[in-house]
């Protein structure tokens, strides 16, 4: 397949790190060339959960590796303690409110006030993720959205920003996890508006995108993943979490029991779809 070629992973929590781990971990296992592809693809676009994905494809370290850690029984992953409906409302309750203020930065507001674990202490749990931190040598994409502007902001290694702070950034859910300091100014987790952010990636021709979600899942922001995929002005393919797959995510995917679950799930989704990857990208 003729252009330049992105893997997009978007955001879903720790069950969606598991789940597109082990989606790639399937992938490999039938179609080892549709799977090389797709990790060294052109771009590694990566949003929230995904923007930790990226960076450890992005690493070099060994998909199995990758995988083996999500089955793991012991982790230096933390329970925020949240109730997801109750965040859930937060976001809806804040977008209801009149003001100036568009709607993100609205729900930025909401992050700033939060009480979570302190910066420091998420920043380490974010380190002890990623098994490099430094940026590869590689076209790497992570989104963060401006808790006082409500702008989408993409790091990538011309930034000048450091690689764990950038990732912790993207994956900084308003109302579990503390905003990220870089530079003066606070970031929220880049998926908040789109769990994909595909237009990051408009300079690409083919997308591959690995979405921790349903098809159907709506956002008050905008037409839904499913929708902005579609309208990717290149060819795209996109796996999207089955039934299986959501069951296996349980009712809470920021709480690190999901993880060897979504994992396995993701895997068997990987499998079945690998015949029609390796079609798409013509291995």
């Amino acid at each position: 397949m003729v252009g330049r070629r992105a893997l997009v992973l978007a955001g879903g929590g720790l069950a969606g790190i598991a789940w597109e781990t082990g989606v790639l971990r399937g992938v490999a296992e039938l179609s080892p060339p549709a799977a090389r592809l797709l990790l060294d693809s052109d771009v590694l676009l990566g949003t929230s959960a995904g923007s930790a994905v990226a960076a450890q494809i992005g690493s070099g370290r060994r998909l199995e590796d990758l995988f083996d850690l999500q089955l793991a029984e012991t982790s230096t992953e933390i329970d925020p303690g949240v109730d997801i409906d109750a965040i859930t409302a937060l976001f809806l309750q804040a977008l209801r409110e009149p003001g100036e203020r568009g709607p993100l930065q609205r729900i930025g507001a909401v992050a700033l006030a939060t009480h979570t674990v302190p910066e420091p202490v998420r920043r380490a749990v974010i380190a002890q993720r990623l098994p490099a931190h430094h940026w590869p040598d590689r076209d790497l994409r992570v989104t963060a959205i401006d808790t006082a502007t409500g702008e989408l902001v993409v790091f990538d290694r011309h930034s000048g920003v450091d690689l764990v702070d950038a990732v912790a950034a993207s994956c900084a859910v308003p109302g579990a996890w503390p905003p990220v300091t870089i530079a003066g100014r606070r970031y929220m987790d880049g998926g908040v508006a789109s769990s994909v952010n595909l237009g990051v990636a408009d300079d690409c021709a083919v997308a591959v995108a690995l979405v921790p979600s349903g098809a159907e899942t709506p956002s008050p922001f905008g037409p839904g993943p499913a929708a902005e995929i579609a309208a990717f002005p290149g060819s795209a393919f996109a796996v999207f979490a089955d039934e299986e797959s959501l069951a296996a995510f349980g009712p809470n995917p920021l709480d690190p029991r999901c993880r060897a679950a979504s994992a396995m799930a993701g895997r068997e989704q990987g499998r079945r779809e690998a015949a029609a990857l390796a079609r798409f990208l013509g291995v």
